[in-house]
């Protein structure tokens, strides 16, 4: 019987191949391996507040610009947010404002009147990595955690990939378990394009009521849909203060009631929505809201705009509902 020796010599030249591919394996494995080990031990990024010059400068730009509503302006603010995130790419209010921007120019395309260009996705993508950044940076911040969702369900969207769009789903409930008086309305908001009949629609447009049910600390009168009583529950502070009127969005409630009457007419549900948008009347900053001609024009003119509202191409023409209007953002934040 040869010995295992024997055997080795004789079949060497069969063998060398085969010792070759487990060598080349091995290696690979080693070097997965240390990759692996060094990215698992490298320092994590930490977060530092950034006070500079350049980032001062970049909040005065884009509170002008969003309080007035200056949508031409995002170009030039996000140039002076860039330049304070390079300097300090650990700031995650930075980040959160850079994707801020983004999303406000994607939101309020209908300003482009029909002439976006198809590039404007790159704006989701982007929001999408800034507010991943600054969710990174500052994780119990859930207002950030809750636009990164959105911002994720949108890519998810985009390049038609549903593990993405679940991924923004589930992150958007852990945004709302956070913080429900804040990311309820921003779950809504998300969802709003989706067909009428759509099950994440109808879920949305719940949540809308939601936010009422937390705001009051109870349980909103659906049925009455009236909202006047509760007013003297107005506060600044804690988390119901994300229901009211505050320095940045001085007709929050009013463009709340205006988006939400909006869902419920593109369910088609006229009645309850006419109701829903007097809501937006009971605000003391109503008398300066801009847009008291479209809520008058809506509690008018709503049966008509049924159709409208369930339109899903940005560009398209006819009456657009709140979350594909020049005011998606503005209609809550413009003085």
């Amino acid at each position: 019987m040869p010995t295992q020796d024997t055997f080795v010599r004789r079949h060497a030249s069969r063998l060398a191949p085969i010792a070759l591919v487990f060598a080349a394996a091995g290696a690979a494995l080693a070097q997965g391996g240390c990759a692996s080990i060094a990215i698992a031990v490298a320092p994590d990024k930490v977060a530092v507040p950034d006070e500079t010059p350049e980032f001062r400068a970049a909040e005065s730009a884009f509170w002008t610009a969003l309080h007035g509503g200056h949508y031409e302006s995002i170009e030039s603010t996000l140039e002076l947010y860039q330049r304070a995130y390079l300097k300090n790419p650990a700031s995650p209010m930075t980040a959160a404002r850079i994707g801020w921007l983004h999303t406000w120019r994607v939101a309020e395309l209908a300003r482009l009147e029909g002439k976006a260009p198809a590039t404007i996705t790159d704006d989701i993508v982007l929001a999408r990595k800034y507010f991943g950044e600054a969710v990174h940076l500052a994780p119990k911040e859930s207002r950030f955690l809750g636009f990164y969702a959105s911002l994720t369900m949108a890519e998810g969207a985009v390049h038609k990939d549903e593990a993405t769009t679940r991924r923004g789903y589930f992150a958007m409930n852990d945004a709302i378990s956070a913080w429900p008086e804040f990311n309820l309305f921003t779950a809504g908001i998300s969802v709003a394009m989706l067909p009428a009949t759509d099950e994440l629609f109808l879920e949305g447009l719940d949540r809308q009521w939601q936010t009422l049910d937390v705001c009051i600390d109870g349980t909103f009168d659906r049925k009455d849909g009236r909202f006047d009583k509760h007013m003297a529950l107005e506060t600044r502070e804690g988390k119901n203060r994300a229901c009211w009127d505050s320095w940045a969005a001085p007709h929050n409630l009013s463009g709340f009631f205006l988006h939400m009457g909006d869902m419920l007419v593109k369910k088609g549900d006229v009645a309850k929505a006419k109701v829903i948008y007097e809501n937006a009347k009971l605000p003391k900053s109503y008398a300066t809201w801009k847009l008291r001609d479209v809520l008058e024009d809506r509690i008018a003119k709503a049966e008509g705009y049924v159709d409208d509202f369930r339109k899903t191409d940005p560009n398209g023409t006819g009456k657009k509902p709140f979350w594909a209007a020049t005011f998606a953002c503005t209609g809550c934040h413009a003085e």
